[in-house]
């Protein structure tokens, strides 16, 4: 089971997540406000982070900019279109409204966890000076390490296991989001663009006309 971070300043919500969490065999630790969530990530290490946007001492976007490499679901009130693209767009692994049934939040940390815990071990694919250690979920360009977002690597390591196959955008959110993420498909079309910028993979991922994208090798 994972060790898991509770960002939510409702005290009554965040006990029940906490329960939860914990009856299905999750351990957990609940704060109430952003600035506690960045004392508590700077001295232990969480397997998932649930956070809310409405934070008081700091928001939850910034805090979010402050932990890369968490595995993260935001939590919020907030349903705009806007809101959700900005959180997935900043690298959250999913988004949930409230009110949302308990069952609801179970299988979607169930579905995070299970993405970002499969085994790669023994695993490389290098490009054009670029180097994947699926092992160590490590990514280097001419030897230097890159920093990246959990749906970045996610998004990359489903092109480079499918390269030269033309994928829909509904089919890189099933395989980079997991089946049961429910998203506008221009998100796709935001991290693509920030994976060919930060990797320079302008030249080798194709945009397939009325379809979606290839990894060209």
């Amino acid at each position: 089971m994972a060790t898991i971070l509770i960002v939510e300043d409702e005290k009554p919500i965040n006990e029940l997540i906490r329960r939860s969490l914990q009856t299905v065999g999750h351990r957990c630790v609940s704060v109430y406000d952003g600035q506690a969530a960045v004392d508590e990530l700077a001295q232990n290490k969480y397997d998932l982070l649930l956070l809310d946007i409405m934070l008081p001492k700091m928001g939850g976007y910034e805090v979010f900019e402050r932990i890369r490499g968490i595995p993260t679901i935001i939590l919020t009130a907030r349903d705009g279109l806007s809101d959700r693209v900005k959180g997935l767009t900043m690298g959250a692994d999913d988004y949930i409204t409230k009110p949302f049934e308990m069952l609801e939040l179970l299988a979607r940390v169930d579905a995070v966890l299970r993405r970002t815990r499969r085994e790669r071990t023994g695993e490389s694919f290098e490009l054009d000076g670029m180097r994947i250690d699926f092992g160590s979920r490590q990514i280097y360009c001419d030897q230097q390490p890159i920093e990246y977002t959990p749906r970045e690597f996610e998004l990359l390591e489903t092109l480079v296991r499918n390269r030269n196959i033309a994928l829909s955008r509904e089919k890189l959110l099933e395989l980079a989001w997991g089946y049961d993420y429910e998203g506008d498909t221009r998100t796709v079309d935001v991290h693509i663009q920030r994976l060919r910028k930060k990797f320079g993979l302008e030249d080798r991922i194709k945009t397939v006309y009325k379809l979606g994208y290839r990894l060209e090798v």
